[in-house]
C-alpha cells in the first residue's frame, strides 16, 4: 500500500482537501515537507471502514529532520491529502505511539 500512495506522489497524481491545507498552515508544514514524509514514511495505522473510503495514517520523516503524520486515502485512482500534522503530546507519546489522550 505505502508504495502505491509514494507512486502517486512521484506521478503528482494527489489532491489537497482544505482541512489539510488549514492545519498545514497552522503548523507551518509546507508542500515540499509532505512529499519527504510520504515518500520516506511507513503505515501506522489502517481505516478500511473511513467515511472517505479505505485510509491510512502514515508517519514520515522530512529532509530536515521533522516527523509528519498524514491520513490518506488508499483505495483511489488520486490521492487524498485528509490531514496532516506534527504528532505531539498528549496525543503522541512519540511519532510512532499513541499518548494517553483519546483521540
Amino acid at each position: 500500500m505505502i508504495s502505491q500512495i509514494q507512486e502517486q506522489i512521484l506521478k503528482a497524481r494527489y489532491r489537497l482537501t482544505q482541512h489539510a491545507h488549514v492545519e498545514m498552515v497552522d503548523e507551518t508544514i509546507v508542500l515540499d515537507e509532505v512529499f519527504d514524509a510520504i515518500l520516506e514514511g511507513k503505515i501506522l495505522e489502517d481505516y478500511p471502514e473511513h467515511k472517505r473510503g479505505h485510509c491510512c495514517l502514515l508517519c514520515g520523516k522530512t529532509k530536515k529532520g521533522r516527523f509528519l503524520h498524514v491520513v490518506c486515502t488508499t483505495g483511489l485512482s488520486v490521492l487524498v491529502l485528509i490531514t496532516v500534522y506534527e504528532p505531539k503530546p498528549p496525543k503522541w507519546e512519540t511519532p510512532f505511539k499513541r499518548g494517553g489522550e483519546k483521540l
